[in-house]
C-alpha cells in the first residue's frame, strides 16, 4: 500500500517449502502479505518490497509450478544437503535468485540495491536455501533467516567457512524452530555451531511444530529486526 517510485524500499525474498511454490503457502496458509502489510499499517515495520519466488528453478507453468526435478544428488549420499531434491532447489535456483530475480527486482521496481535492504528467509525448504544460499552470499545479503529449516541445510562447517567474515558481515542471522518439530536437529546444531563460535545471532523456540503457526510467528518476528 502506498508504493511510489519516488521512494526507495528494502526486499526481503521469502522462500517456499517443497511443497508450495510462488502462488500457494506463504501467500494463502502463511498469509504473510497479512502479516507484513498489519506491521506497517501498525508502524512496527518500515514499507518493505516481498517477493515470492518459485524455490525451484525446474518447475514450468506447464506442471503448475510444482515440485518437478526431484531426486537430484541427495545430501545423504555425501553430496552438497542444498541439491538434496535436485538441481532446481539447488544450485539453479541460486543462480535464479542472484543472477535474475534480484537483478529483475532491482531494475523494475524501486528498490534499494545493496546488501543491507536485502534480506532472504524461508520455511522448511525455503529455510534451507534461504541458509545456505544467503550465508554463502554475504556480498548480497546482509539479512538471513531460517524458519524450522529442512534437510538441504547445509552442515555448519559448509555454512560458516569463514566465521569471521559471517560475524562482520551479517547484520541480522535468525534461525528458529518449534519444539514439537521433528526437524529440530537442523536449526539446533546450526545455532549451537554460532554460538560456539560468535557468531551473532537470534534463536527462537516456541511451542509449535512443522507448521504454520511457527512459520507465521517467526516472520512476524524477523521483519522487525531486519533493515533497521
Amino acid at each position: 500500500p502506498g508504493y511510489s517510485k519516488d521512494k526507495k524500499y528494502p526486499v526481503l525474498y521469502l522462500l517456499h517449502g517443497i511443497g508450495g511454490n510462488e502462488n500457494r503457502e506463504w501467500t494463502r496458509g502463511g498469509v504473510a502479505h497479512v502479516i507484513v502489510d498489519n506491521l506497517i499499517a501498525d508502524k512496527k515495520i518500515e514499507p518493505m518490497i516481498v517477493v515470492f519466488p518459485n524455490g525451484n528453478a525446474t518447475a514450468t507453468a506447464a506442471d503448475g509450478g510444482g515440485r518437478g526435478g526431484r531426486g537430484g544428488p541427495g545430501g545423504f549420499g555425501g553430496g552438497d544437503a542444498s541439491q538434496m531434491s535436485g538441481d532446481g532447489w539447488g544450485k539453479n535456483f541460486e543462480a535464479d535468485l542472484i543472477k535474475d530475480i534480484i537483478p529483475f527486482m532491482e531494475k523494475n521496481y524501486s528498490v534499494y540495491a545493496d546488501r543491507e535492504h536485502r534480506a532472504v528467509a524461508g520455511l522448511s525448504m525455503g529455510g534451507g536455501q534461504a541458509l545456505d544460499f544467503g550465508l554463502a552470499n554475504l556480498a548480497v545479503f546482509a539479512n538471513v533467516g531460517g524458519f524450522s529449516s529442512a534437510p538441504n541445510t547445509r552442515t555448519p562447517d559448509l555454512l560458516f567457512p569463514d566465521p569471521e567474515k559471517a560475524k562482520k558481515m551479517l547484520k541480522v542471522l535468525w534461525i528458529s524452530c518449534g519444539r514439537k518439530d521433528g526437524l529440530m536437529t537442523f536449526s539446533l546444531r546450526t545455532h549451537q555451531f554460532c554460538r560456539e563460535k560468535g557468531v551473532p545471532h537470534l534463536w527462537q523456540v516456541d511451542d509449535n511444530a512443522h507448521d504454520f503457526n511457527h512459520w507465521k510467528n517467526s516472520l512476524y518476528w524477523f521483519a522487525q529486526q531486519i533493515f533497521k
